[in-house]
């Protein structure tokens, strides 16, 4: 009796508990949907690409290089990979609320008898929560958080939009996310073009991307493919017919240079995304994911006659390589990029990236410094064959281009005209070679100088972009630029996270920063043809107006770098290999390209000059003596000098006719010649 009475009062106290665990469970869930309830529906943004704008505010490209995103409607992707998803993933997709009982206490059993969290029972909606807001790792803690924002997904949203939402961030590898990049990736076809067979084999992929991709292991993915279309056709979503087809359908994998490419400046939006990192201290995948709006610099017309002048000028059939970069020298802002002939082919950054000697290209930054230690255009150094002594009993002999030299003094204005390397080395040793390495570091050069005389050639190895940015100082009179491609960044929830700075320093003295650029005006000008012609006689006839610039020539490099007011462009070729250029034609590509491309970008835009600051005279100057111009002079080229620093004396080397006869003429000529040159420089 007891006995009895002792069991009937258990049976009423387990009985008690169930109903006290079930009303507990029952209103903890309710607490759950009142509270996802409350929240309302989740944000779907963090699915959003990010876009980046030209200057002029164009979509210049949106999730390249490494991760590629392209949402597209459920209307337009094939029913062949809706169903295959479903099939493999989700069949019951449209029956549950977001989980699935049956597969989740199958999944629950064999995590504990195996004590871990291998077992999946993920729907379509969990896994989309998890593309959305969560990380992928397998603990207890993000597999509530997946079902609190799936029970928040089934509750705001339908199960066509969340469909669409999986297809459209699910990863398929080889940084791909959704369908529609998956579909151009592998097939090179748009999400709805899709055949029962492809779709089957793309539908395979999520579950490793990595481990079932085609394109790492063809069998592997050939045979989860097979299962999908089995169970296709044992659901009857496929008849025999077309599984018979599908099954045996031979598929044509995208080559890799058919696949869909950036549209504009590649290398541009790589160079954005690493300014990018580095401006939020983020890392690729936040920035690419994180639906982040980037204004960059860039100018797309320019991008396009860049990249049209590499192109015309350099043969397809050609190896060499190409590093291009025009940059704003208001500010540094970088218009346009060229970072190699074909980004599919190598996504090295040759404009960026790659460190090259510049040669004579690095000279501008030594006769910077000469002219702050009183030289002047008219300086006069011997051009002649010189073996420098280094210490230690070395000794040091450089040579000029062909080996050719003047054989007499030279001026500075003829030395950069002609870049006579023996006037720079003597320059670099009479001002010490440190004096040149502290130089380049005020025009923003950061790379490893060595200071020894070579650096005088350009010895060291540079960027294309530092070496861009410092002529850009010249160009806008001395102030302080760094290249850059990022104007400003706002974030999905539209603040802006980062806007640029655009205060500037004088880094440099404006005179001689004008006087300098000047005199680099000279490469162009025929009137100062020495015992050899100016650097940029080939290509003097193709300029429309003024620029300043400077060549460089190594056995594997060849550089031009110059300038208007408004634009500095960069340019350097040769082989990634470091062979020597052996072909004539080859040499002059970097001018060829350079003066295309400057052209293009200046039509139709009025005359510029470059502005002359206070305290400086203009003097026409008889280049081979570096004296005042006479009517006699067979040339003539206007120079510029600090006053109190411009020649004293006329040329006397030039008279014709009697001497006696017209002697008092040619004195009154040149006294009237004199005057009228004081008071207009």
């Amino acid at each position: 009796m007891e006995k009895t009475i002792l069991s009937k009062k258990i049976k009423r106290l387990l009985l008690k508990m169930v109903f006290g665990m079930t009303l507990f469970c029952i209103s903890g869930l309710l607490l759950i949907y009142l509270f996802a309830l409350l929240l309302g529906p989740p944000n779907l943004l963090n699915d959003q690409k990010t876009t980046y704008y030209s200057v002029s505010g164009e979509v210049i490209g949106e999730e390249h290089g490494v991760e590629n995103r392209h949402w597209v409607g459920l209307e337009k992707m094939s029913p062949n990979i809706v169903e295959a998803t479903l099939m493999i993933e989700d069949q019951r997709f449209y029956k549950h609320n977001g989980f699935d009982i049956k597969r989740i206490i199958g999944a629950i059993l064999k995590d504990i008898k195996t004590m871990s969290l291998k077992e999946g029972a993920s729907t379509l909606t969990q896994q989309y929560a998890r593309n959305l807001f969560l990380s992928h790792e397998k603990t207890w803690t993000r597999k509530l958080k997946e079902a609190f924002y799936a029970i928040r997904l089934e509750m705001f949203y339908s199960k066509e939009e969340i469909l669409a939402g999986y297809l459209n961030t699910v990863y398929y590898g080889h940084g791909a996310y959704g369908i529609e990049a998956a579909s151009n990736h592998f097939f090179n076809k748009s999400a709805d073009e899709l055949t029962i067979a492809e779709a089957a084999m793309l539908a395979g992929i999520p579950k490793g991307p990595t481990y079932y991709s085609p394109q790492n292991d063809l069998e592997r993915a050939r045979n989860r493919q097979q299962h999908i279309l089995t169970i296709m056709h044992e659901k009857d979503v496929i008849t025999d017919e077309e599984y018979f087809l599908a099954s045996r359908e031979h598929l044509t994998y995208a080559d890799p240079k058919d696949r869909e490419q950036l549209s504009v400046g590649p290398y541009f939006q790589d160079t954005v995304l690493s300014e990018a990192m580095n401006r939020l201290e983020l890392d690729q995948e936040s920035i690419r994911s994180g639906g982040y709006e980037i204004y960059t610099t860039l100018d797309s017309k320019l991008q396009k006659e860049l990249e049209e002048s590499v192109s015309k000028t350099i043969a397809d059939s050609s190896d060499m390589e190409v590093g291009a970069v025009a940059i704003d020298p208001k500010n540094g802002a970088i218009r346009a990029l060229v970072g190699g002939r074909d980004y599919a082919k190598s996504p090295f950054n040759r404009a960026i990236q790659a460190k090259r000697m510049p040669g004579s290209a690095f000279k501008p930054f030594l006769y910077y410094a000469a002219l702050q230690n009183g030289y002047t255009a008219t300086t006069m150094l011997m051009s002649k064959p010189t073996t420098f002594e280094i210490g230690n009993g070395k000794v040091y002999q450089p040579s000029n281009f062909n080996g050719y030299y003047a054989d007499e003094p030279i001026t500075l204005a003829q030395a950069i005209a002609l870049s006579d390397n023996i006037y720079a080395v003597k320059t670099n040793m009479y001002l010490g070679t440190d004096t040149l390495v502290n130089t380049a570091r005020k025009f923003g050069i950061k790379s490893k100088l060595p200071s020894v005389p070579s650096l005088a050639l350009g010895t060291a190895t540079v960027t294309v972009e530092e070496m861009v940015s410092g002529y850009g100082m010249l160009a806008n009179g001395g102030y302080s630029i760094d290249g850059y491609t990022i104007e400003k960044i706002v974030d999905r929830e539209g603040r802006t996270v980062y806007e640029r700075d655009h205060d500037r320093e004088l880094a440099l003295d404006p005179q001689k920063a004008f006087i300098l650029t000047q005199l680099m005006t000279g490469m162009f000008d025929e009137s100062l043809n020495g015992y050899m012609s100016v650097t940029g006689a080939s290509i003097a006839d193709d300029l429309s107006r003024t620029y300043a610039g400077k060549t460089g020539s190594t056995d594997s490099d060849s550089w031009m770098i110059g300038y208007s007011p408004s634009l500095v462009t960069g340019i350097w070729t040769g082989y990634d290999d470091n062979r020597t250029i052996t072909s004539i034609p080859e040499r002059s590509y970097a001018k060829e390209i350079w003066s295309a491309f400057m052209e293009e970008a200046h039509e139709g835009k009025s005359e510029e000059h470059f502005e002359a600051p206070e305290g400086l005279v203009a003097v026409p100057v008889d280049p081979s003596t570096g004296l005042r111009a006479t009517p006699q002079c067979p040339t003539s080229t206007v120079m510029f000098f600090e006053e109190g620093t411009e020649p004293d004396f006329h040329c006397s080397d030039h008279f014709y006719g009697d001497e006696e006869e017209h002697g008092h003429e040619e004195v009154e000529e040149k006294g009237l010649f004199q005057r009228w040159f004081e008071v207009f420089f």
